[in-house]
């Protein structure tokens, strides 16, 4: 029966992570262990293969996605339905629908050349573009290495192999900043909760916010896994006790930091964790902590520089 709730638990997860930042991530247990708009203005032209003066119709599904093509230079003609503030040069763009499901009639009327969505999404939505014939280019922003990587691939692809570049190496000098301060330091073990509304996961390096803990010196408490996300109970996660626990609050997030409140007022084992002790759990900023890597990975770095580092 406790098998059973978990799963139904697990299950539930995944469908509320999947609304709240268009990603689908694996998940595995530790025992003890749309609206429409208009089309939008001006289409890059290509110079690839394809020819000199052949027209680029690309459509973003994703707010990460559309936020990186903005920062590019690259005009958009559909873009995602998000309550989350878009670029403004893309106002005029379609709507095409929730990142998990776009609307294929929709997207598939804007005639586009590419349709540009996520890794993560990869697994649902490649066979659904196939029968519309539509061509998709699933982009990996499951680590800032591998969103620099895309960043450059997507330079070349639309001729804008300089900003990209210049964009890309941006994180290499913050990287590299963090390092120096760093230096010498005792790194500090960290319990990373990924919560939506009425439960949470935890992260492993693996996730977009374990790699960004990793690289500002923080040593996650579960090593050696695959997957992005774990299920577990207090008492194994209390064994690891770490120095430091962040809460990101995914879907509602002031409802999951209520959540995370009671849950820690009420579950009295919480207060047996150094990191709680010390008063060192701290709230992760949505805009800034997402489920995949953005442009605020910088912003994200300098934020948990302070929480790891005192």
């Amino acid at each position: 029966m406790k098998q059973f709730l978990w799963t139904i638990i697990i299950a539930a997860l995944m469908v509320a992570l999947a609304g709240c930042g268009g990603t689908k991530s694996e998940v595995k247990t530790i025992n003890n262990e749309q609206a429409k708009g208009q089309t939008a203005v001006g289409n890059e032209k290509k110079t690839d293969e394809e020819g000199e003066g052949h027209e680029h119709r690309v459509i973003a599904t994703t707010v990460a996605v559309t936020q990186i093509m903005d920062a590019l230079g690259v005009d958009l003609v559909g873009i995602p339905t998000s309550v989350k503030s878009l670029p403004e040069r893309y106002k005029t763009a379609t709507k095409v629908g929730n990142p998990m499901s776009p609307d294929m009639e929709l997207v598939k009327s804007l005639k586009p050349t590419e349709v540009l969505s996520v890794t993560t999404l990869k697994y649902d939505l490649e066979p659904v573009f196939e029968i519309v014939g539509v061509k998709a280019n699933f982009l990996d922003l499951t680590s800032l290495a591998n969103m620099q990587a895309a960043i450059i691939e997507l330079g070349k692809t639309y001729g804008k192999e300089a900003k990209a570049n210049e964009i890309a190496a941006g994180y290499d000098e913050k990287i590299a900043e963090m390092a120096n301060k760093m230096e010498g330091k005792q790194k500090p073990t960290v319990l990373i909760l990924l919560g939506v509304p009425g439960s949470y996961l935890v992260a492993t390096e693996n996730s977009y916010i374990g790699d960004l803990v990793k690289l500002a010196g923080g040593v996650n408490i579960v090593q050696g896994e695959t997957v992005e996300y774990l299920a577990s109970n207090t008492e194994y996660l209390q064994q690891a006790n770490p120095d430091v626990i962040l809460r990101a609050a995914h879907g509602m997030p002031e409802e999951v930091i209520k959540m995370f409140d009671k849950e820690f007022k009420i579950n009295d084992i919480w207060n047996h964790f150094n990191a709680v002790q010390n008063d060192r759990v701290y709230d992760l900023e949505e805009a800034l902590f997402g489920t995949t890597a953005s442009l605020a990975a910088n912003e994200a770095m300098d934020a948990l520089m302070e929480m790891l580092y005192p």
